[in-house]
C-alpha cells in the first residue's frame, strides 16, 4: 500500500519519536547502532539523523575508534539546550513555576504560596504571568509548550479541572485554555500524581512495557500507574483513587469529601493531626519535647516517627494504625492490578522506622504468587519541580519533536 497525506506524516512523526526515545534512553551512539537499535534502514536513519542536526535537537559528536581504514562513525547525541519546556503544578496551598532543558535538567524553579479562597482564574492567571516573567530569559522560539500539572480529577481531554479537591476555587475549570491565553504557548495537562510518576520514568529512562504503580504519600494520598506506555490513575475518575479508598466507618473528613478514607488515616498530614491531638506531658513525653510543649501548634512529621520509634506509645500506635490502612490498600493493588513493581513516593518513606514498618506489614500478607517488587523512589522531593515541564518534553518525544 502506498502512504500518502496523514499516513506518511505519522510514520514520518513515528521513525523520529523512536530515534529521539533511543538516544535519551540509552545515549550517543554511531548511525549504524541507531539503526539497529530502532529496526530502520542506514538510509533511513541518515536521512532522520540529517533532519534533527538541521533543527538543533541532535548533534554529531567524536569520531569513534576503528581498526581498520574507511569512513569512521561519529557518535550522535540530543542537544540538551536545543528546546524548553516551562511548567506549572499547582497543589494544595502552593504552586510551582518551572523550566527544563530538552533532557529535563531544570532551568528554574518557583514556589508560590496561592491564596486562599481566591477565584480560580484570577490565581491561574497570576501565577502564568509570573512564570512567563521568569521565562523571559529563555529564547522564545525555542520553548516548546507548557506542561501542567494540578492536584485533583482532570477530563478524559486533558484540558480541564473537574475537582481539584481544594487546590482552586470549587468548581470545574478550563485550566489548559486559560494558560494558553496567558502565555500563547501550547499546553499539555494532567493529573500532578500521574505527572510525578510520568517525570519518574522520564528521569530513570525506564520503559513502562510492565506495569509499575506509583504512590505518592505526602499531604495527602494518590497513586498512578503505568503499564504498556500509558499511564493512568489507580482506579476511575470520581474519588476512587488509592487515597481515596474507604478504610473505616465514619471517620474524619477527607479532601474529596467522603469520611473514613485511607487519607485521613495513613497521610503525614492525618498522623501529624492525630498526633497533635493527644500531645500531653504525660502521655506523649518525648513528642511533648520534641514539639516544644503546649505552644506546638503543628507537629513536624519527623518528630511524630521519632516519638513513635522511641518509646512514646500512643504515638506509635497511631502510627502503626496507618501503616496497618497503608498496607491493606497496597495489598490490595497487589492482588487486584498485580504490578511488578510498587514505588513508594514521599517523604515519610525517607523515615527508616515507618518505612521498615510498613514492608514488615507487606511481607505478612502477600504470598510469594502474588510478590512485587516495591522500593522507595530515588528522587523523593525532587520530582516537584520538573513534573509539569516534563509533559510537555514527553509529548514532544512522542511526535518526533514536530509539535506539542
Amino acid at each position: 500500500m502506498v502512504q500518502t497525506g496523514d499516513n506518511m506524516t505519522a510514520l514520518k512523526r513515528g521513525n523520529r519519536a523512536a530515534v529521539l526515545a533511543a538516544l535519551h534512553t540509552e545515549g550517543a551512539m554511531s548511525r549504524k547502532r541507531l539503526a539497529a537499535r530502532v529496526h530502520l534502514t542506514p538510509a533511513a536513519i541518515t536521512k532522520i539523523v540529517a533532519e534533527l542536526i538541521q533543527e538543533g535537537l541532535v548533534r554529531e559528536g567524536a569520531a569513534l575508534p576503528t581498526a581498520g581504514a574507511g569512513r569512521r562513525e561519529v557518535r550522535i547525541s540530543l542537544v540538551p539546550e536545543s528546546r524548553y519546556a516551562l511548567g506549572l503544578l499547582i497543589d494544595r496551598g502552593h504552586a510551582i513555576l518551572s523550566a527544563v532543558r530538552f533532557d529535563g535538567g531544570i532551568v528554574f524553579s518557583e514556589r508560590v504560596a496561592l491564596k486562599e479562597n481566591a477565584p480560580a482564574e484570577e490565581t491561574v492567571t497570576a501565577l502564568c504571568r509570573r512564570l512567563m516573567a521568569l521565562a523571559a530569559r529563555l529564547p522564545r522560539e525555542k520553548i516548546i509548550g507548557v506542561g501542567v500539572a494540578v492536584r485533583g480529577v482532570t477530563d478524559a481531554d486533558g484540558t480541564s479541572i473537574l475537582n481539584s479537591m481544594g487546590a482552586l476555587s470549587a468548581g470545574a475549570h478550563p485550566l489548559a485554555e486559560w494558560v494558553e491565553r496567558e502565555t500563547l504557548l501550547r499546553v499539555r495537562m494532567m493529573n500532578n500524581v500521574r505527572a510525578l510518576l510520568a517525570a519518574q520514568l522520564f528521569l530513570t529512562r525506564e520503559p513502562t512495557r510492565s506495569a509499575q504503580y506509583f504512590l505518592r504519600c505526602e499531604y495527602g494520598i494518590g497513586a498512578a500507574l503505568a503499564a504498556s506506555g500509558e499511564i493512568w490513575l489507580g482506579s476511575s475518575n470520581r474519588c476512587s483513587e488509592l487515597g481515596h479508598i474507604p478504610v473505616v466507618r465514619g471517620g474524619k473528613l477527607c479532601s474529596c469529601g467522603k469520611r473514613g478514607c485511607l487519607e485521613t488515616i495513613a497521610s503525614p498530614m492525618a498522623l501529624c493531626e492525630d498526633a497533635q491531638s493527644i500531645l500531653s506531658e504525660t502521655e506523649t513525653p518525648l513528642l511533648w519535647k520534641l514539639a516544644g510543649g503546649a505552644q506546638a501548634k503543628s507537629l513536624p512529621l519527623d518528630a511524630v516517627l521519632q516519638a513513635a520509634a522511641n518509646g512514646d506509645t500512643a504515638v506509635a500506635a497511631i502510627t502503626e494504625r496507618a501503616v496497618k490502612a497503608l498496607a491493606q490498600a497496597l495489598r490490595s493493588v497487589i492482588y487486584i492490578l498485580d504490578p511488578e513493581k510498587i514505588v513508594l513516593y514521599g517523604r515519610v518513606f525517607e523515615n527508616a522506622y515507618f518505612l521498615s514498618r510498613l514492608l514488615a506489614e507487606l511481607r505478612e500478607g502477600v504470598d510469594a504468587d502474588h510478590a512485587a517488587r516495591i522500593e522507595k523512589s530515588p528522587f523523593n522531593g525532587q520530582l516537584e519541580p520538573i513534573a509539569a515541564p516534563l509533559i510537555a518534553v514527553s509529548a514532544f518525544f512522542r511526535t518526533g519533536g514536530m509539535d506539542l
